[in-house]
Formats: structure tokens, C-alpha cells, sequence
């Protein structure tokens, strides 16, 4: 397997630390309202690498953070009259409900900025006492970023030509650089802003600090790969190997891997553009598998354009497959269950041909849209062979195939009947008897709790009718 390594910006087997482990460290969003389909593209995007990977045998250690403290959280707690925890914690929920519909798997840690704030100030402590930070006059800690050697070899950018900037939040105190290359790792107190105790000044942690202490927490000292979206190359993840290696004494990730932007019908993406959608937007026109098939249409680090045509066409794609894995089911319940035939036998073999394209494509720096129109002669191949005459393990077979290749790039192709469990069935009845015996506030309450979990219940003349929301 080769991935493309920003760090080296060429191809490189891939090599983990640790043999069949792979520890993965991909920055999350700011959660400071829902999540845009921007942020959904690294979400699928990675997702699918750790998917594959695991299908291959490894074990990941997959970390994937909320920013929950930003100037951002803190001006809309401030407007609602409301702890910035709230924002953060609403959108968070939300954001999780996203991720769910995207098929995106739980991450094995996703730690929150607010919980780790001890270790941020343990690793600023560690690089004044190492001079690569310094105090300033009212507390403000600056790191000294001509202090490390290695600074721009990430984003190959000559030291002596760039300027502070990016995502660096300004703060009081700026002008007290010695540099104007200096960043933040800590900040004074702002009136109506939360805050922490340091040795330095009662504050906040600066952005980037964040990421370096979680991944050494969660992950180690050093990690296999951390990823994200091609805009953190500069200044966020520079300035996360300046201050993890000038820390830890030691090559922050082995690889860095970085997705492309997405574009809006050709253009940036912005609010005052008029061509801003978040991810629930998508929602309301489609399943959200159709945006994630769409995001693996391309390759990771291409630009990705975002247009109607091409979200039908996506849409499109995935009924293929989907379609073909219903016919082949149907089929099954109607053939004879019987082993397969010499000839069945051949074909089931001449599809592996398929699973190696699939695999080569992934192999080669997880080429999805590669990957998918493997997927895709598959299907046209099941299509083609699979009739009314088959045998059922023939059939098995290949829809099996199909549905495995699919999972691996988290596309749910397969429909299953939902089923309500038992605890759900009992309330269901329990109202109904409830409003017999014309109890109605415990028939509402019943009905508000089904709601909560997600079950509309339909009171029509054939019956109680439900459907998930």
C-alpha cells in the first residue's frame, strides 16, 4: 500500500510503527454550528482509508477531535446569552447525527479541547523550560517558532518569507512578539470569555496547541498518520510538528495526508457567495449516501466540485448498485438452495478479477473513484450472469462480494427491514391500552418518548403506523 505524504509530497509505502497497528490522528470540526459538506469530505474521506485499512488486517487507533472553545463558540454563546459550553455541546450532538447519517464510524477517541486543557499546559510549560516559548509582559505565551529548524518543511514554505497569520487569533498583547513569526499557545482572559488558571495568566489555550497534546495522549509521541483538509496544511499542522517535536524529541507523524477542497458549481464556498450548505441541507433533497458516494467519485486530493448534475449523477451511481444487490436478493428467495455448478464455480472466480482491481486502487494512495468503478463492472458483471437459473450459492455469492466491496467505502447498499425491539414494542402497546382506558396524558408521554428515539407513530384507521424519523 502507498500513500501520498505532504510531508515528502511523493508516494511512499506504507509502514507502520508498529506491525498491524496503525495509530491515525484526523482534526475535527469547530462546533460552533452544523457541519458543512466542507467538513464532511475529510470526514468520509478517512473514514474509508481506516475502513480499508482494517479490512486489511490492521488495528487503528483512529483520533478525531472537537474544538469546543474558539472565538467562534464563545461570540454565538454570547449572543444567545448562553455558556459557550451549550454551543459546543448542541453542536457536537449534531454533529455526531451527521456523522451517523454518513455512515462516518465512530472514532476510537474523540476528545474535546475543554477536557484536555492540563496537558496543554504541560507541553507550554515543556517548551518555555526547552526556550522554544516565551512569557510575555501580561501572560500571553508565544512560541519562538525560528527556534525550531525543521519550521515550513510540511508546508514547503521558505521561513524568511512567510508571516503570521492563518487561523492564529489575534490577542492582546500582539505586539509583544519578538518575532512576527511567533504563534500563540496561550492567552489572557477576555471579559464574558471562559477561562483557565496557567502559571502564566488566568486564559485560554491558543488552536494549535490542542491537536499536539491530544494526539500525544491518545495516540503516543509519535504517530503513524495524521490527515485533514489540504487548508490546515498552513499554518495549523506546521505549527503542530514545531511544537510536538520540539517537545517529544521525536518525528511527530510518519505521513501526512491532506484532502482536497471542495468547490460549489465551480466556485468557493461561502456564505456572502450565497453557495454555503450544510451537510443537513443535503439532507432534505437526499440520503446523505448519496454524498458520500459522491465524495468518493474522486480522488482525495483532487478538487472536488459540488454541483446538482453531479449529486444526481451520484445519485444515480449508488441506485445501480443498490438496485442489483435488491435483484439478487429476490432472486435468492426464489432459487433452490443448491451448490454451484463447474460453470458457477469459473464465473465466482473470474469476479475476483474485480476484488483485485478494487483492492489496487485503495492500495494505490486510496483511490476511490478507482475503487468504485471496479464496484461497478461487478455489478455489470452479477447482472449479466446471475439469472432465474442460478443457483442460490452462486448467487450468494456475488451479492456477498458486492455488499463486502461497498462497506469498505461505508456505502449501505444493502436494505434491511428495520425491526422495532421489544422495549419499543411494549410502549407501543402500553399506549394503545393507555388510550383505552382514556389515559391520554401517558399516551402522550409514551408518544413524546418513542419521538425522542427517534419513532413517529400514525394513529390511522388500520392501526398504530410508525416510521423512523
Amino acid at each position: 500500500m502507498k500513500v501520498f505524504n505532504t510531508l515528502s509530497r511523493q508516494k511512499e509505502e506504507f509502514v507502520p510503527l508498529q506491525e498491524g497497528k496503525v495509530s491515525m490522528y484526523v482534526c475535527g470540526p469547530t462546533v460552533y454550528n452544523l457541519i458543512h459538506i466542507g467538513n464532511a469530505r475529510p470526514m468520509i474521506i478517512f473514514d474509508t482509508a481506516r475502513r480499508y485499512m482494517e479490512h486489511k488486517g490492521y488495528e487503528v487507533n483512529y483520533v478525531s477531535n472537537f474544538t469546543d472553545v474558539d472565538d467562534k463558540i464563545i461570540k454565538k454563546a454570547n449572543e444567545e446569552g448562553v455558556d459557550p459550553s451549550v454551543i459546543s455541546e448542541r453542536y457536537i450532538a449534531e454533529c455526531r447525527k451527521d456523522m451517523e447519517a454518513l455512515n462516518v464510524k465512530e472514532a476510537t477517541t474523540h476528545p474535546k479541547a475543554t477536557q484536555e486543557i492540563d496537558g496543554m499546559i504541560e507541553m507550554i510549560q515543556t517548551l518555555i523550560d526547552k526556550g522554544h516559548a516565551y512569557v510575555a509582559q501580561d501572560g500571553t505565551v508565544y512560541y519562538r517558532t525560528r527556534s525550531f529548524q525543521g519550521y515550513g518543511k510540511l508546508s514547503h514554505k521558505n521561513l524568511d518569507d512567510l508571516r503570521s497569520g492563518g487561523r492564529s487569533l489575534l490577542v492582546s498583547g500582539e505586539d509583544q512578539k519578538q518575532d512576527p513569526l511567533d504563534f500563540v499557545l496561550w492567552k489572557p482572559k477576555k471579559e464574558g470569555e471562559p477561562y483557565w488558571e496557567s502559571p502564566w495568566c488566568d486564559g485560554r489555550p491558543g488552536w494549535h496547541i490542542e491537536c499536539s497534546v491530544m494526539s500525544k495522549k491518545y495516540l503516543g509521541d509519535q504517530i503513524d498518520i495524521h490527515a485533514g483538509g489540504e487548508d490546515l496544511i498552513f499554518p495549523h499542522h506546521e505549527n503542530e510538528i514545531a511544537q510536538s517535536e520540539a517537545a517529544n524529541d521525536k518525528e511527530f507523524a510518519k505521513y501526512w495526508l491532506h484532502n482536497g477542497f471542495l468547490n460549489i458549481d465551480n466556485k468557493k464556498m461561502s456564505k456572502s457567495a450565497g453557495n454555503f450548505f450544510t451537510v443537513r441541507d443535503i439532507s432534505e433533497k437526499y440520503d446523505l449516501q448519496v454524498l458520500r458516494f459522491f465524495m468518493l467519485s474522486a480522488h482525495y486530493r483532487s478538487p472536488l466540485n459540488f454541483s446538482a448534475d453531479l449529486m444526481e449523477a451520484a445519485k444515480n451511481g449508488l441506485d445501480r448498485i443498490v438496485t442489483s444487490v435488491s435483484n439478487l436478493n429476490y432472486l435468492m428467495d426464489k432459487v433452490q438452495d443448491t451448490g454451484m455448478s463447474a460453470q458457477e464455480k469459473a464465473l465466482t472466480e473470474e469476479a475476483q478479477v474485480f476484488i483485485k482491481k478494487f483492492d489496487e486502487a485503495m492500495d494505490d494512495d486510496f483511490n476511490t473513484a478507482d475503487a468504485v468503478s471496479a464496484i461497478f463492472e461487478l455489478v455489470k458483471f452479477a447482472n449479466t450472469h446471475v439469472t432465474e437459473q442460478s443457483g442460490k450459492a452462486f448467487i450468494q455469492a456475488m451479492k456477498d462480494e458486492i455488499v463486502m466491496l461497498s462497506d469498505i467505502c461505508g456505502l449501505i447498499v444493502e436494505k434491511k427491514e428495520e425491526i422495532l425491539d421489544t422495549e419499543i414494542e411494549a410502549l407501543i402497546q402500553e399506549r394503545q391500552e393507555a388510550r383505552k382506558a382514556k389515559n391520554f396524558a401517558r399516551a402522550d408521554e409514551i408518544r413524546d418518548t418513542l419521538a425522542a428515539q427517534g419513532i413517529i407513530l400514525e394513529d390511522t384507521r388500520e392501526g398504530v403506523k410508525w416510521k423512523r424519523a
